[in-house]
């Protein structure tokens, strides 16, 4: 008897067409009200310093290209917090910020009316200024392989509920970036395989006809690939095992170093932790001097506060560990 007498072959799906129906699809995981802040934090949301670097890094791009006019493209922006953040940071130094958000989920009511919202990457070589796109290449869909006991590279698929099986041997392009960037050595590995990752990136980079594009993510590169992949979860701030029914977050790490190769840009790739990008940009985490709280006590507070505050978006183990790739374009590559 086939699968096709119990219906199990309309089921079973590989991890790519199966998050992108359970994250993007009608009533889909970021397509609902909460959006991501109402399952898990992200830098945006843990502090308004965050914000404060962005927009330092945007004055930086400003000054670079020459000009006080900017493009500052979000992509994956949530509903926005990180554009309204970085607005607000810019408000009085004398940049003009065009605010483009790139988000598949509806434009939330009562957005800054100067935000762009759209649900698709701008135009090959139509921005001069940042694109940044934090924790967006985690959830571009990508397929999964394990290794069966012979040692082949097998595609995974996954039924609603998470169950998985080992399906046809992985061929084309998908084993050659196998090949290349994760290659899986011993029965049982498995790898998150990132070629749509790569082309999401490279697409995003060639929107730029001169600034930078920073891809902020949790990521690992070749000599360092964790050996069972990193396929996971969330749901209502917890993590829980991935299970593509629109129910939860289903994300994997990034391998940055094959979307670093994927990006070009005039100026190459930089890769650093946030911590390092962070540090470079201002926020350093460093407590304020014990004689200000006898001569400033509210200000010794508040820069208690900003000073925890920053620290948790630099903690090793944490959102530090966050990788950053900087890719430069044009002019602002010299």
């Amino acid at each position: 008897m086939t699968d096709d007498v119990t219906g199990e072959t309309c089921q079973w799906r590989g991890w790519r067409e199966a998050t992108e129906q359970a994250l993007y699809g009608p009533g889909g995981f970021y397509l609902r009200p909460e959006g991501p802040a109402g399952h898990f934090r992200t830098s945006v949301h843990a502090s308004a310093l965050f914000a404060g670097a962005v927009a330092r890094l945007l004055g930086e791009v400003a000054e670079e290209l020459g000009t006080a006019g900017v493009d500052l493209v979000d992509v994956g922006a949530g509903r926005g917090e990180l554009l309204t953040a970085v607005l607000a940071a810019t408000a009085g130094t004398g940049l003009d910020v065009r605010a483009s958000a790139v988000e598949r989920a509806a434009r939330p009511a009562g957005l800054d009316e100067r935000i762009v919202w759209t649900d698709r990457l701008p135009g090959p070589g139509s921005v001069r200024g940042l694109l940044f796109a934090n924790e967006w290449l985690d959830n571009v869909p990508v397929d999964v392989a394990e290794a069966d006991a012979t040692g082949v590279a097998r595609y995974v698929e996954v039924r609603a509920d998470g169950t998985e099986r080992l399906a046809a041997p992985v061929a084309g392009p998908d084993a050659e970036w196998l090949a290349r960037w994760w290659p899986l050595r011993e029965p049982g590995a498995r790898a998150e395989i990132g070629r749509p990752r790569d082309a999401a990136w490279a697409a995003a980079v060639r929107s730029l006809a001169a600034g930078r594009a920073v891809a902020v993510d949790y990521g690992h590169v070749r000599d360092a690939r964790p050996p069972f992949g990193t396929l996971t979860g969330f749901r209502d701030g917890r993590e829980v095992p991935p299970a593509p029914d629109g129910g939860c977050d289903v994300t994997a790490h990034v391998a940055v170093d094959a979307c670093a190769a994927a990006g070009g840009g005039d100026g190459g790739a930089e890769l650093l932790t946030q911590r390092e990008a962070l540090h470079r940009l201002g926020v350093s985490g460093g407590r304020p001097p014990l004689s200000m709280a006898s001569a400033d006590p509210a200000g010794y507070v508040r820069a208690l506060a900003s000073a925890g505050e920053a620290a948790e978006l630099t903690a090793r183990g944490g959102l530090g560990d966050f990788h950053w790739l900087v890719q430069r374009v044009g002019p602002a590559a010299g």
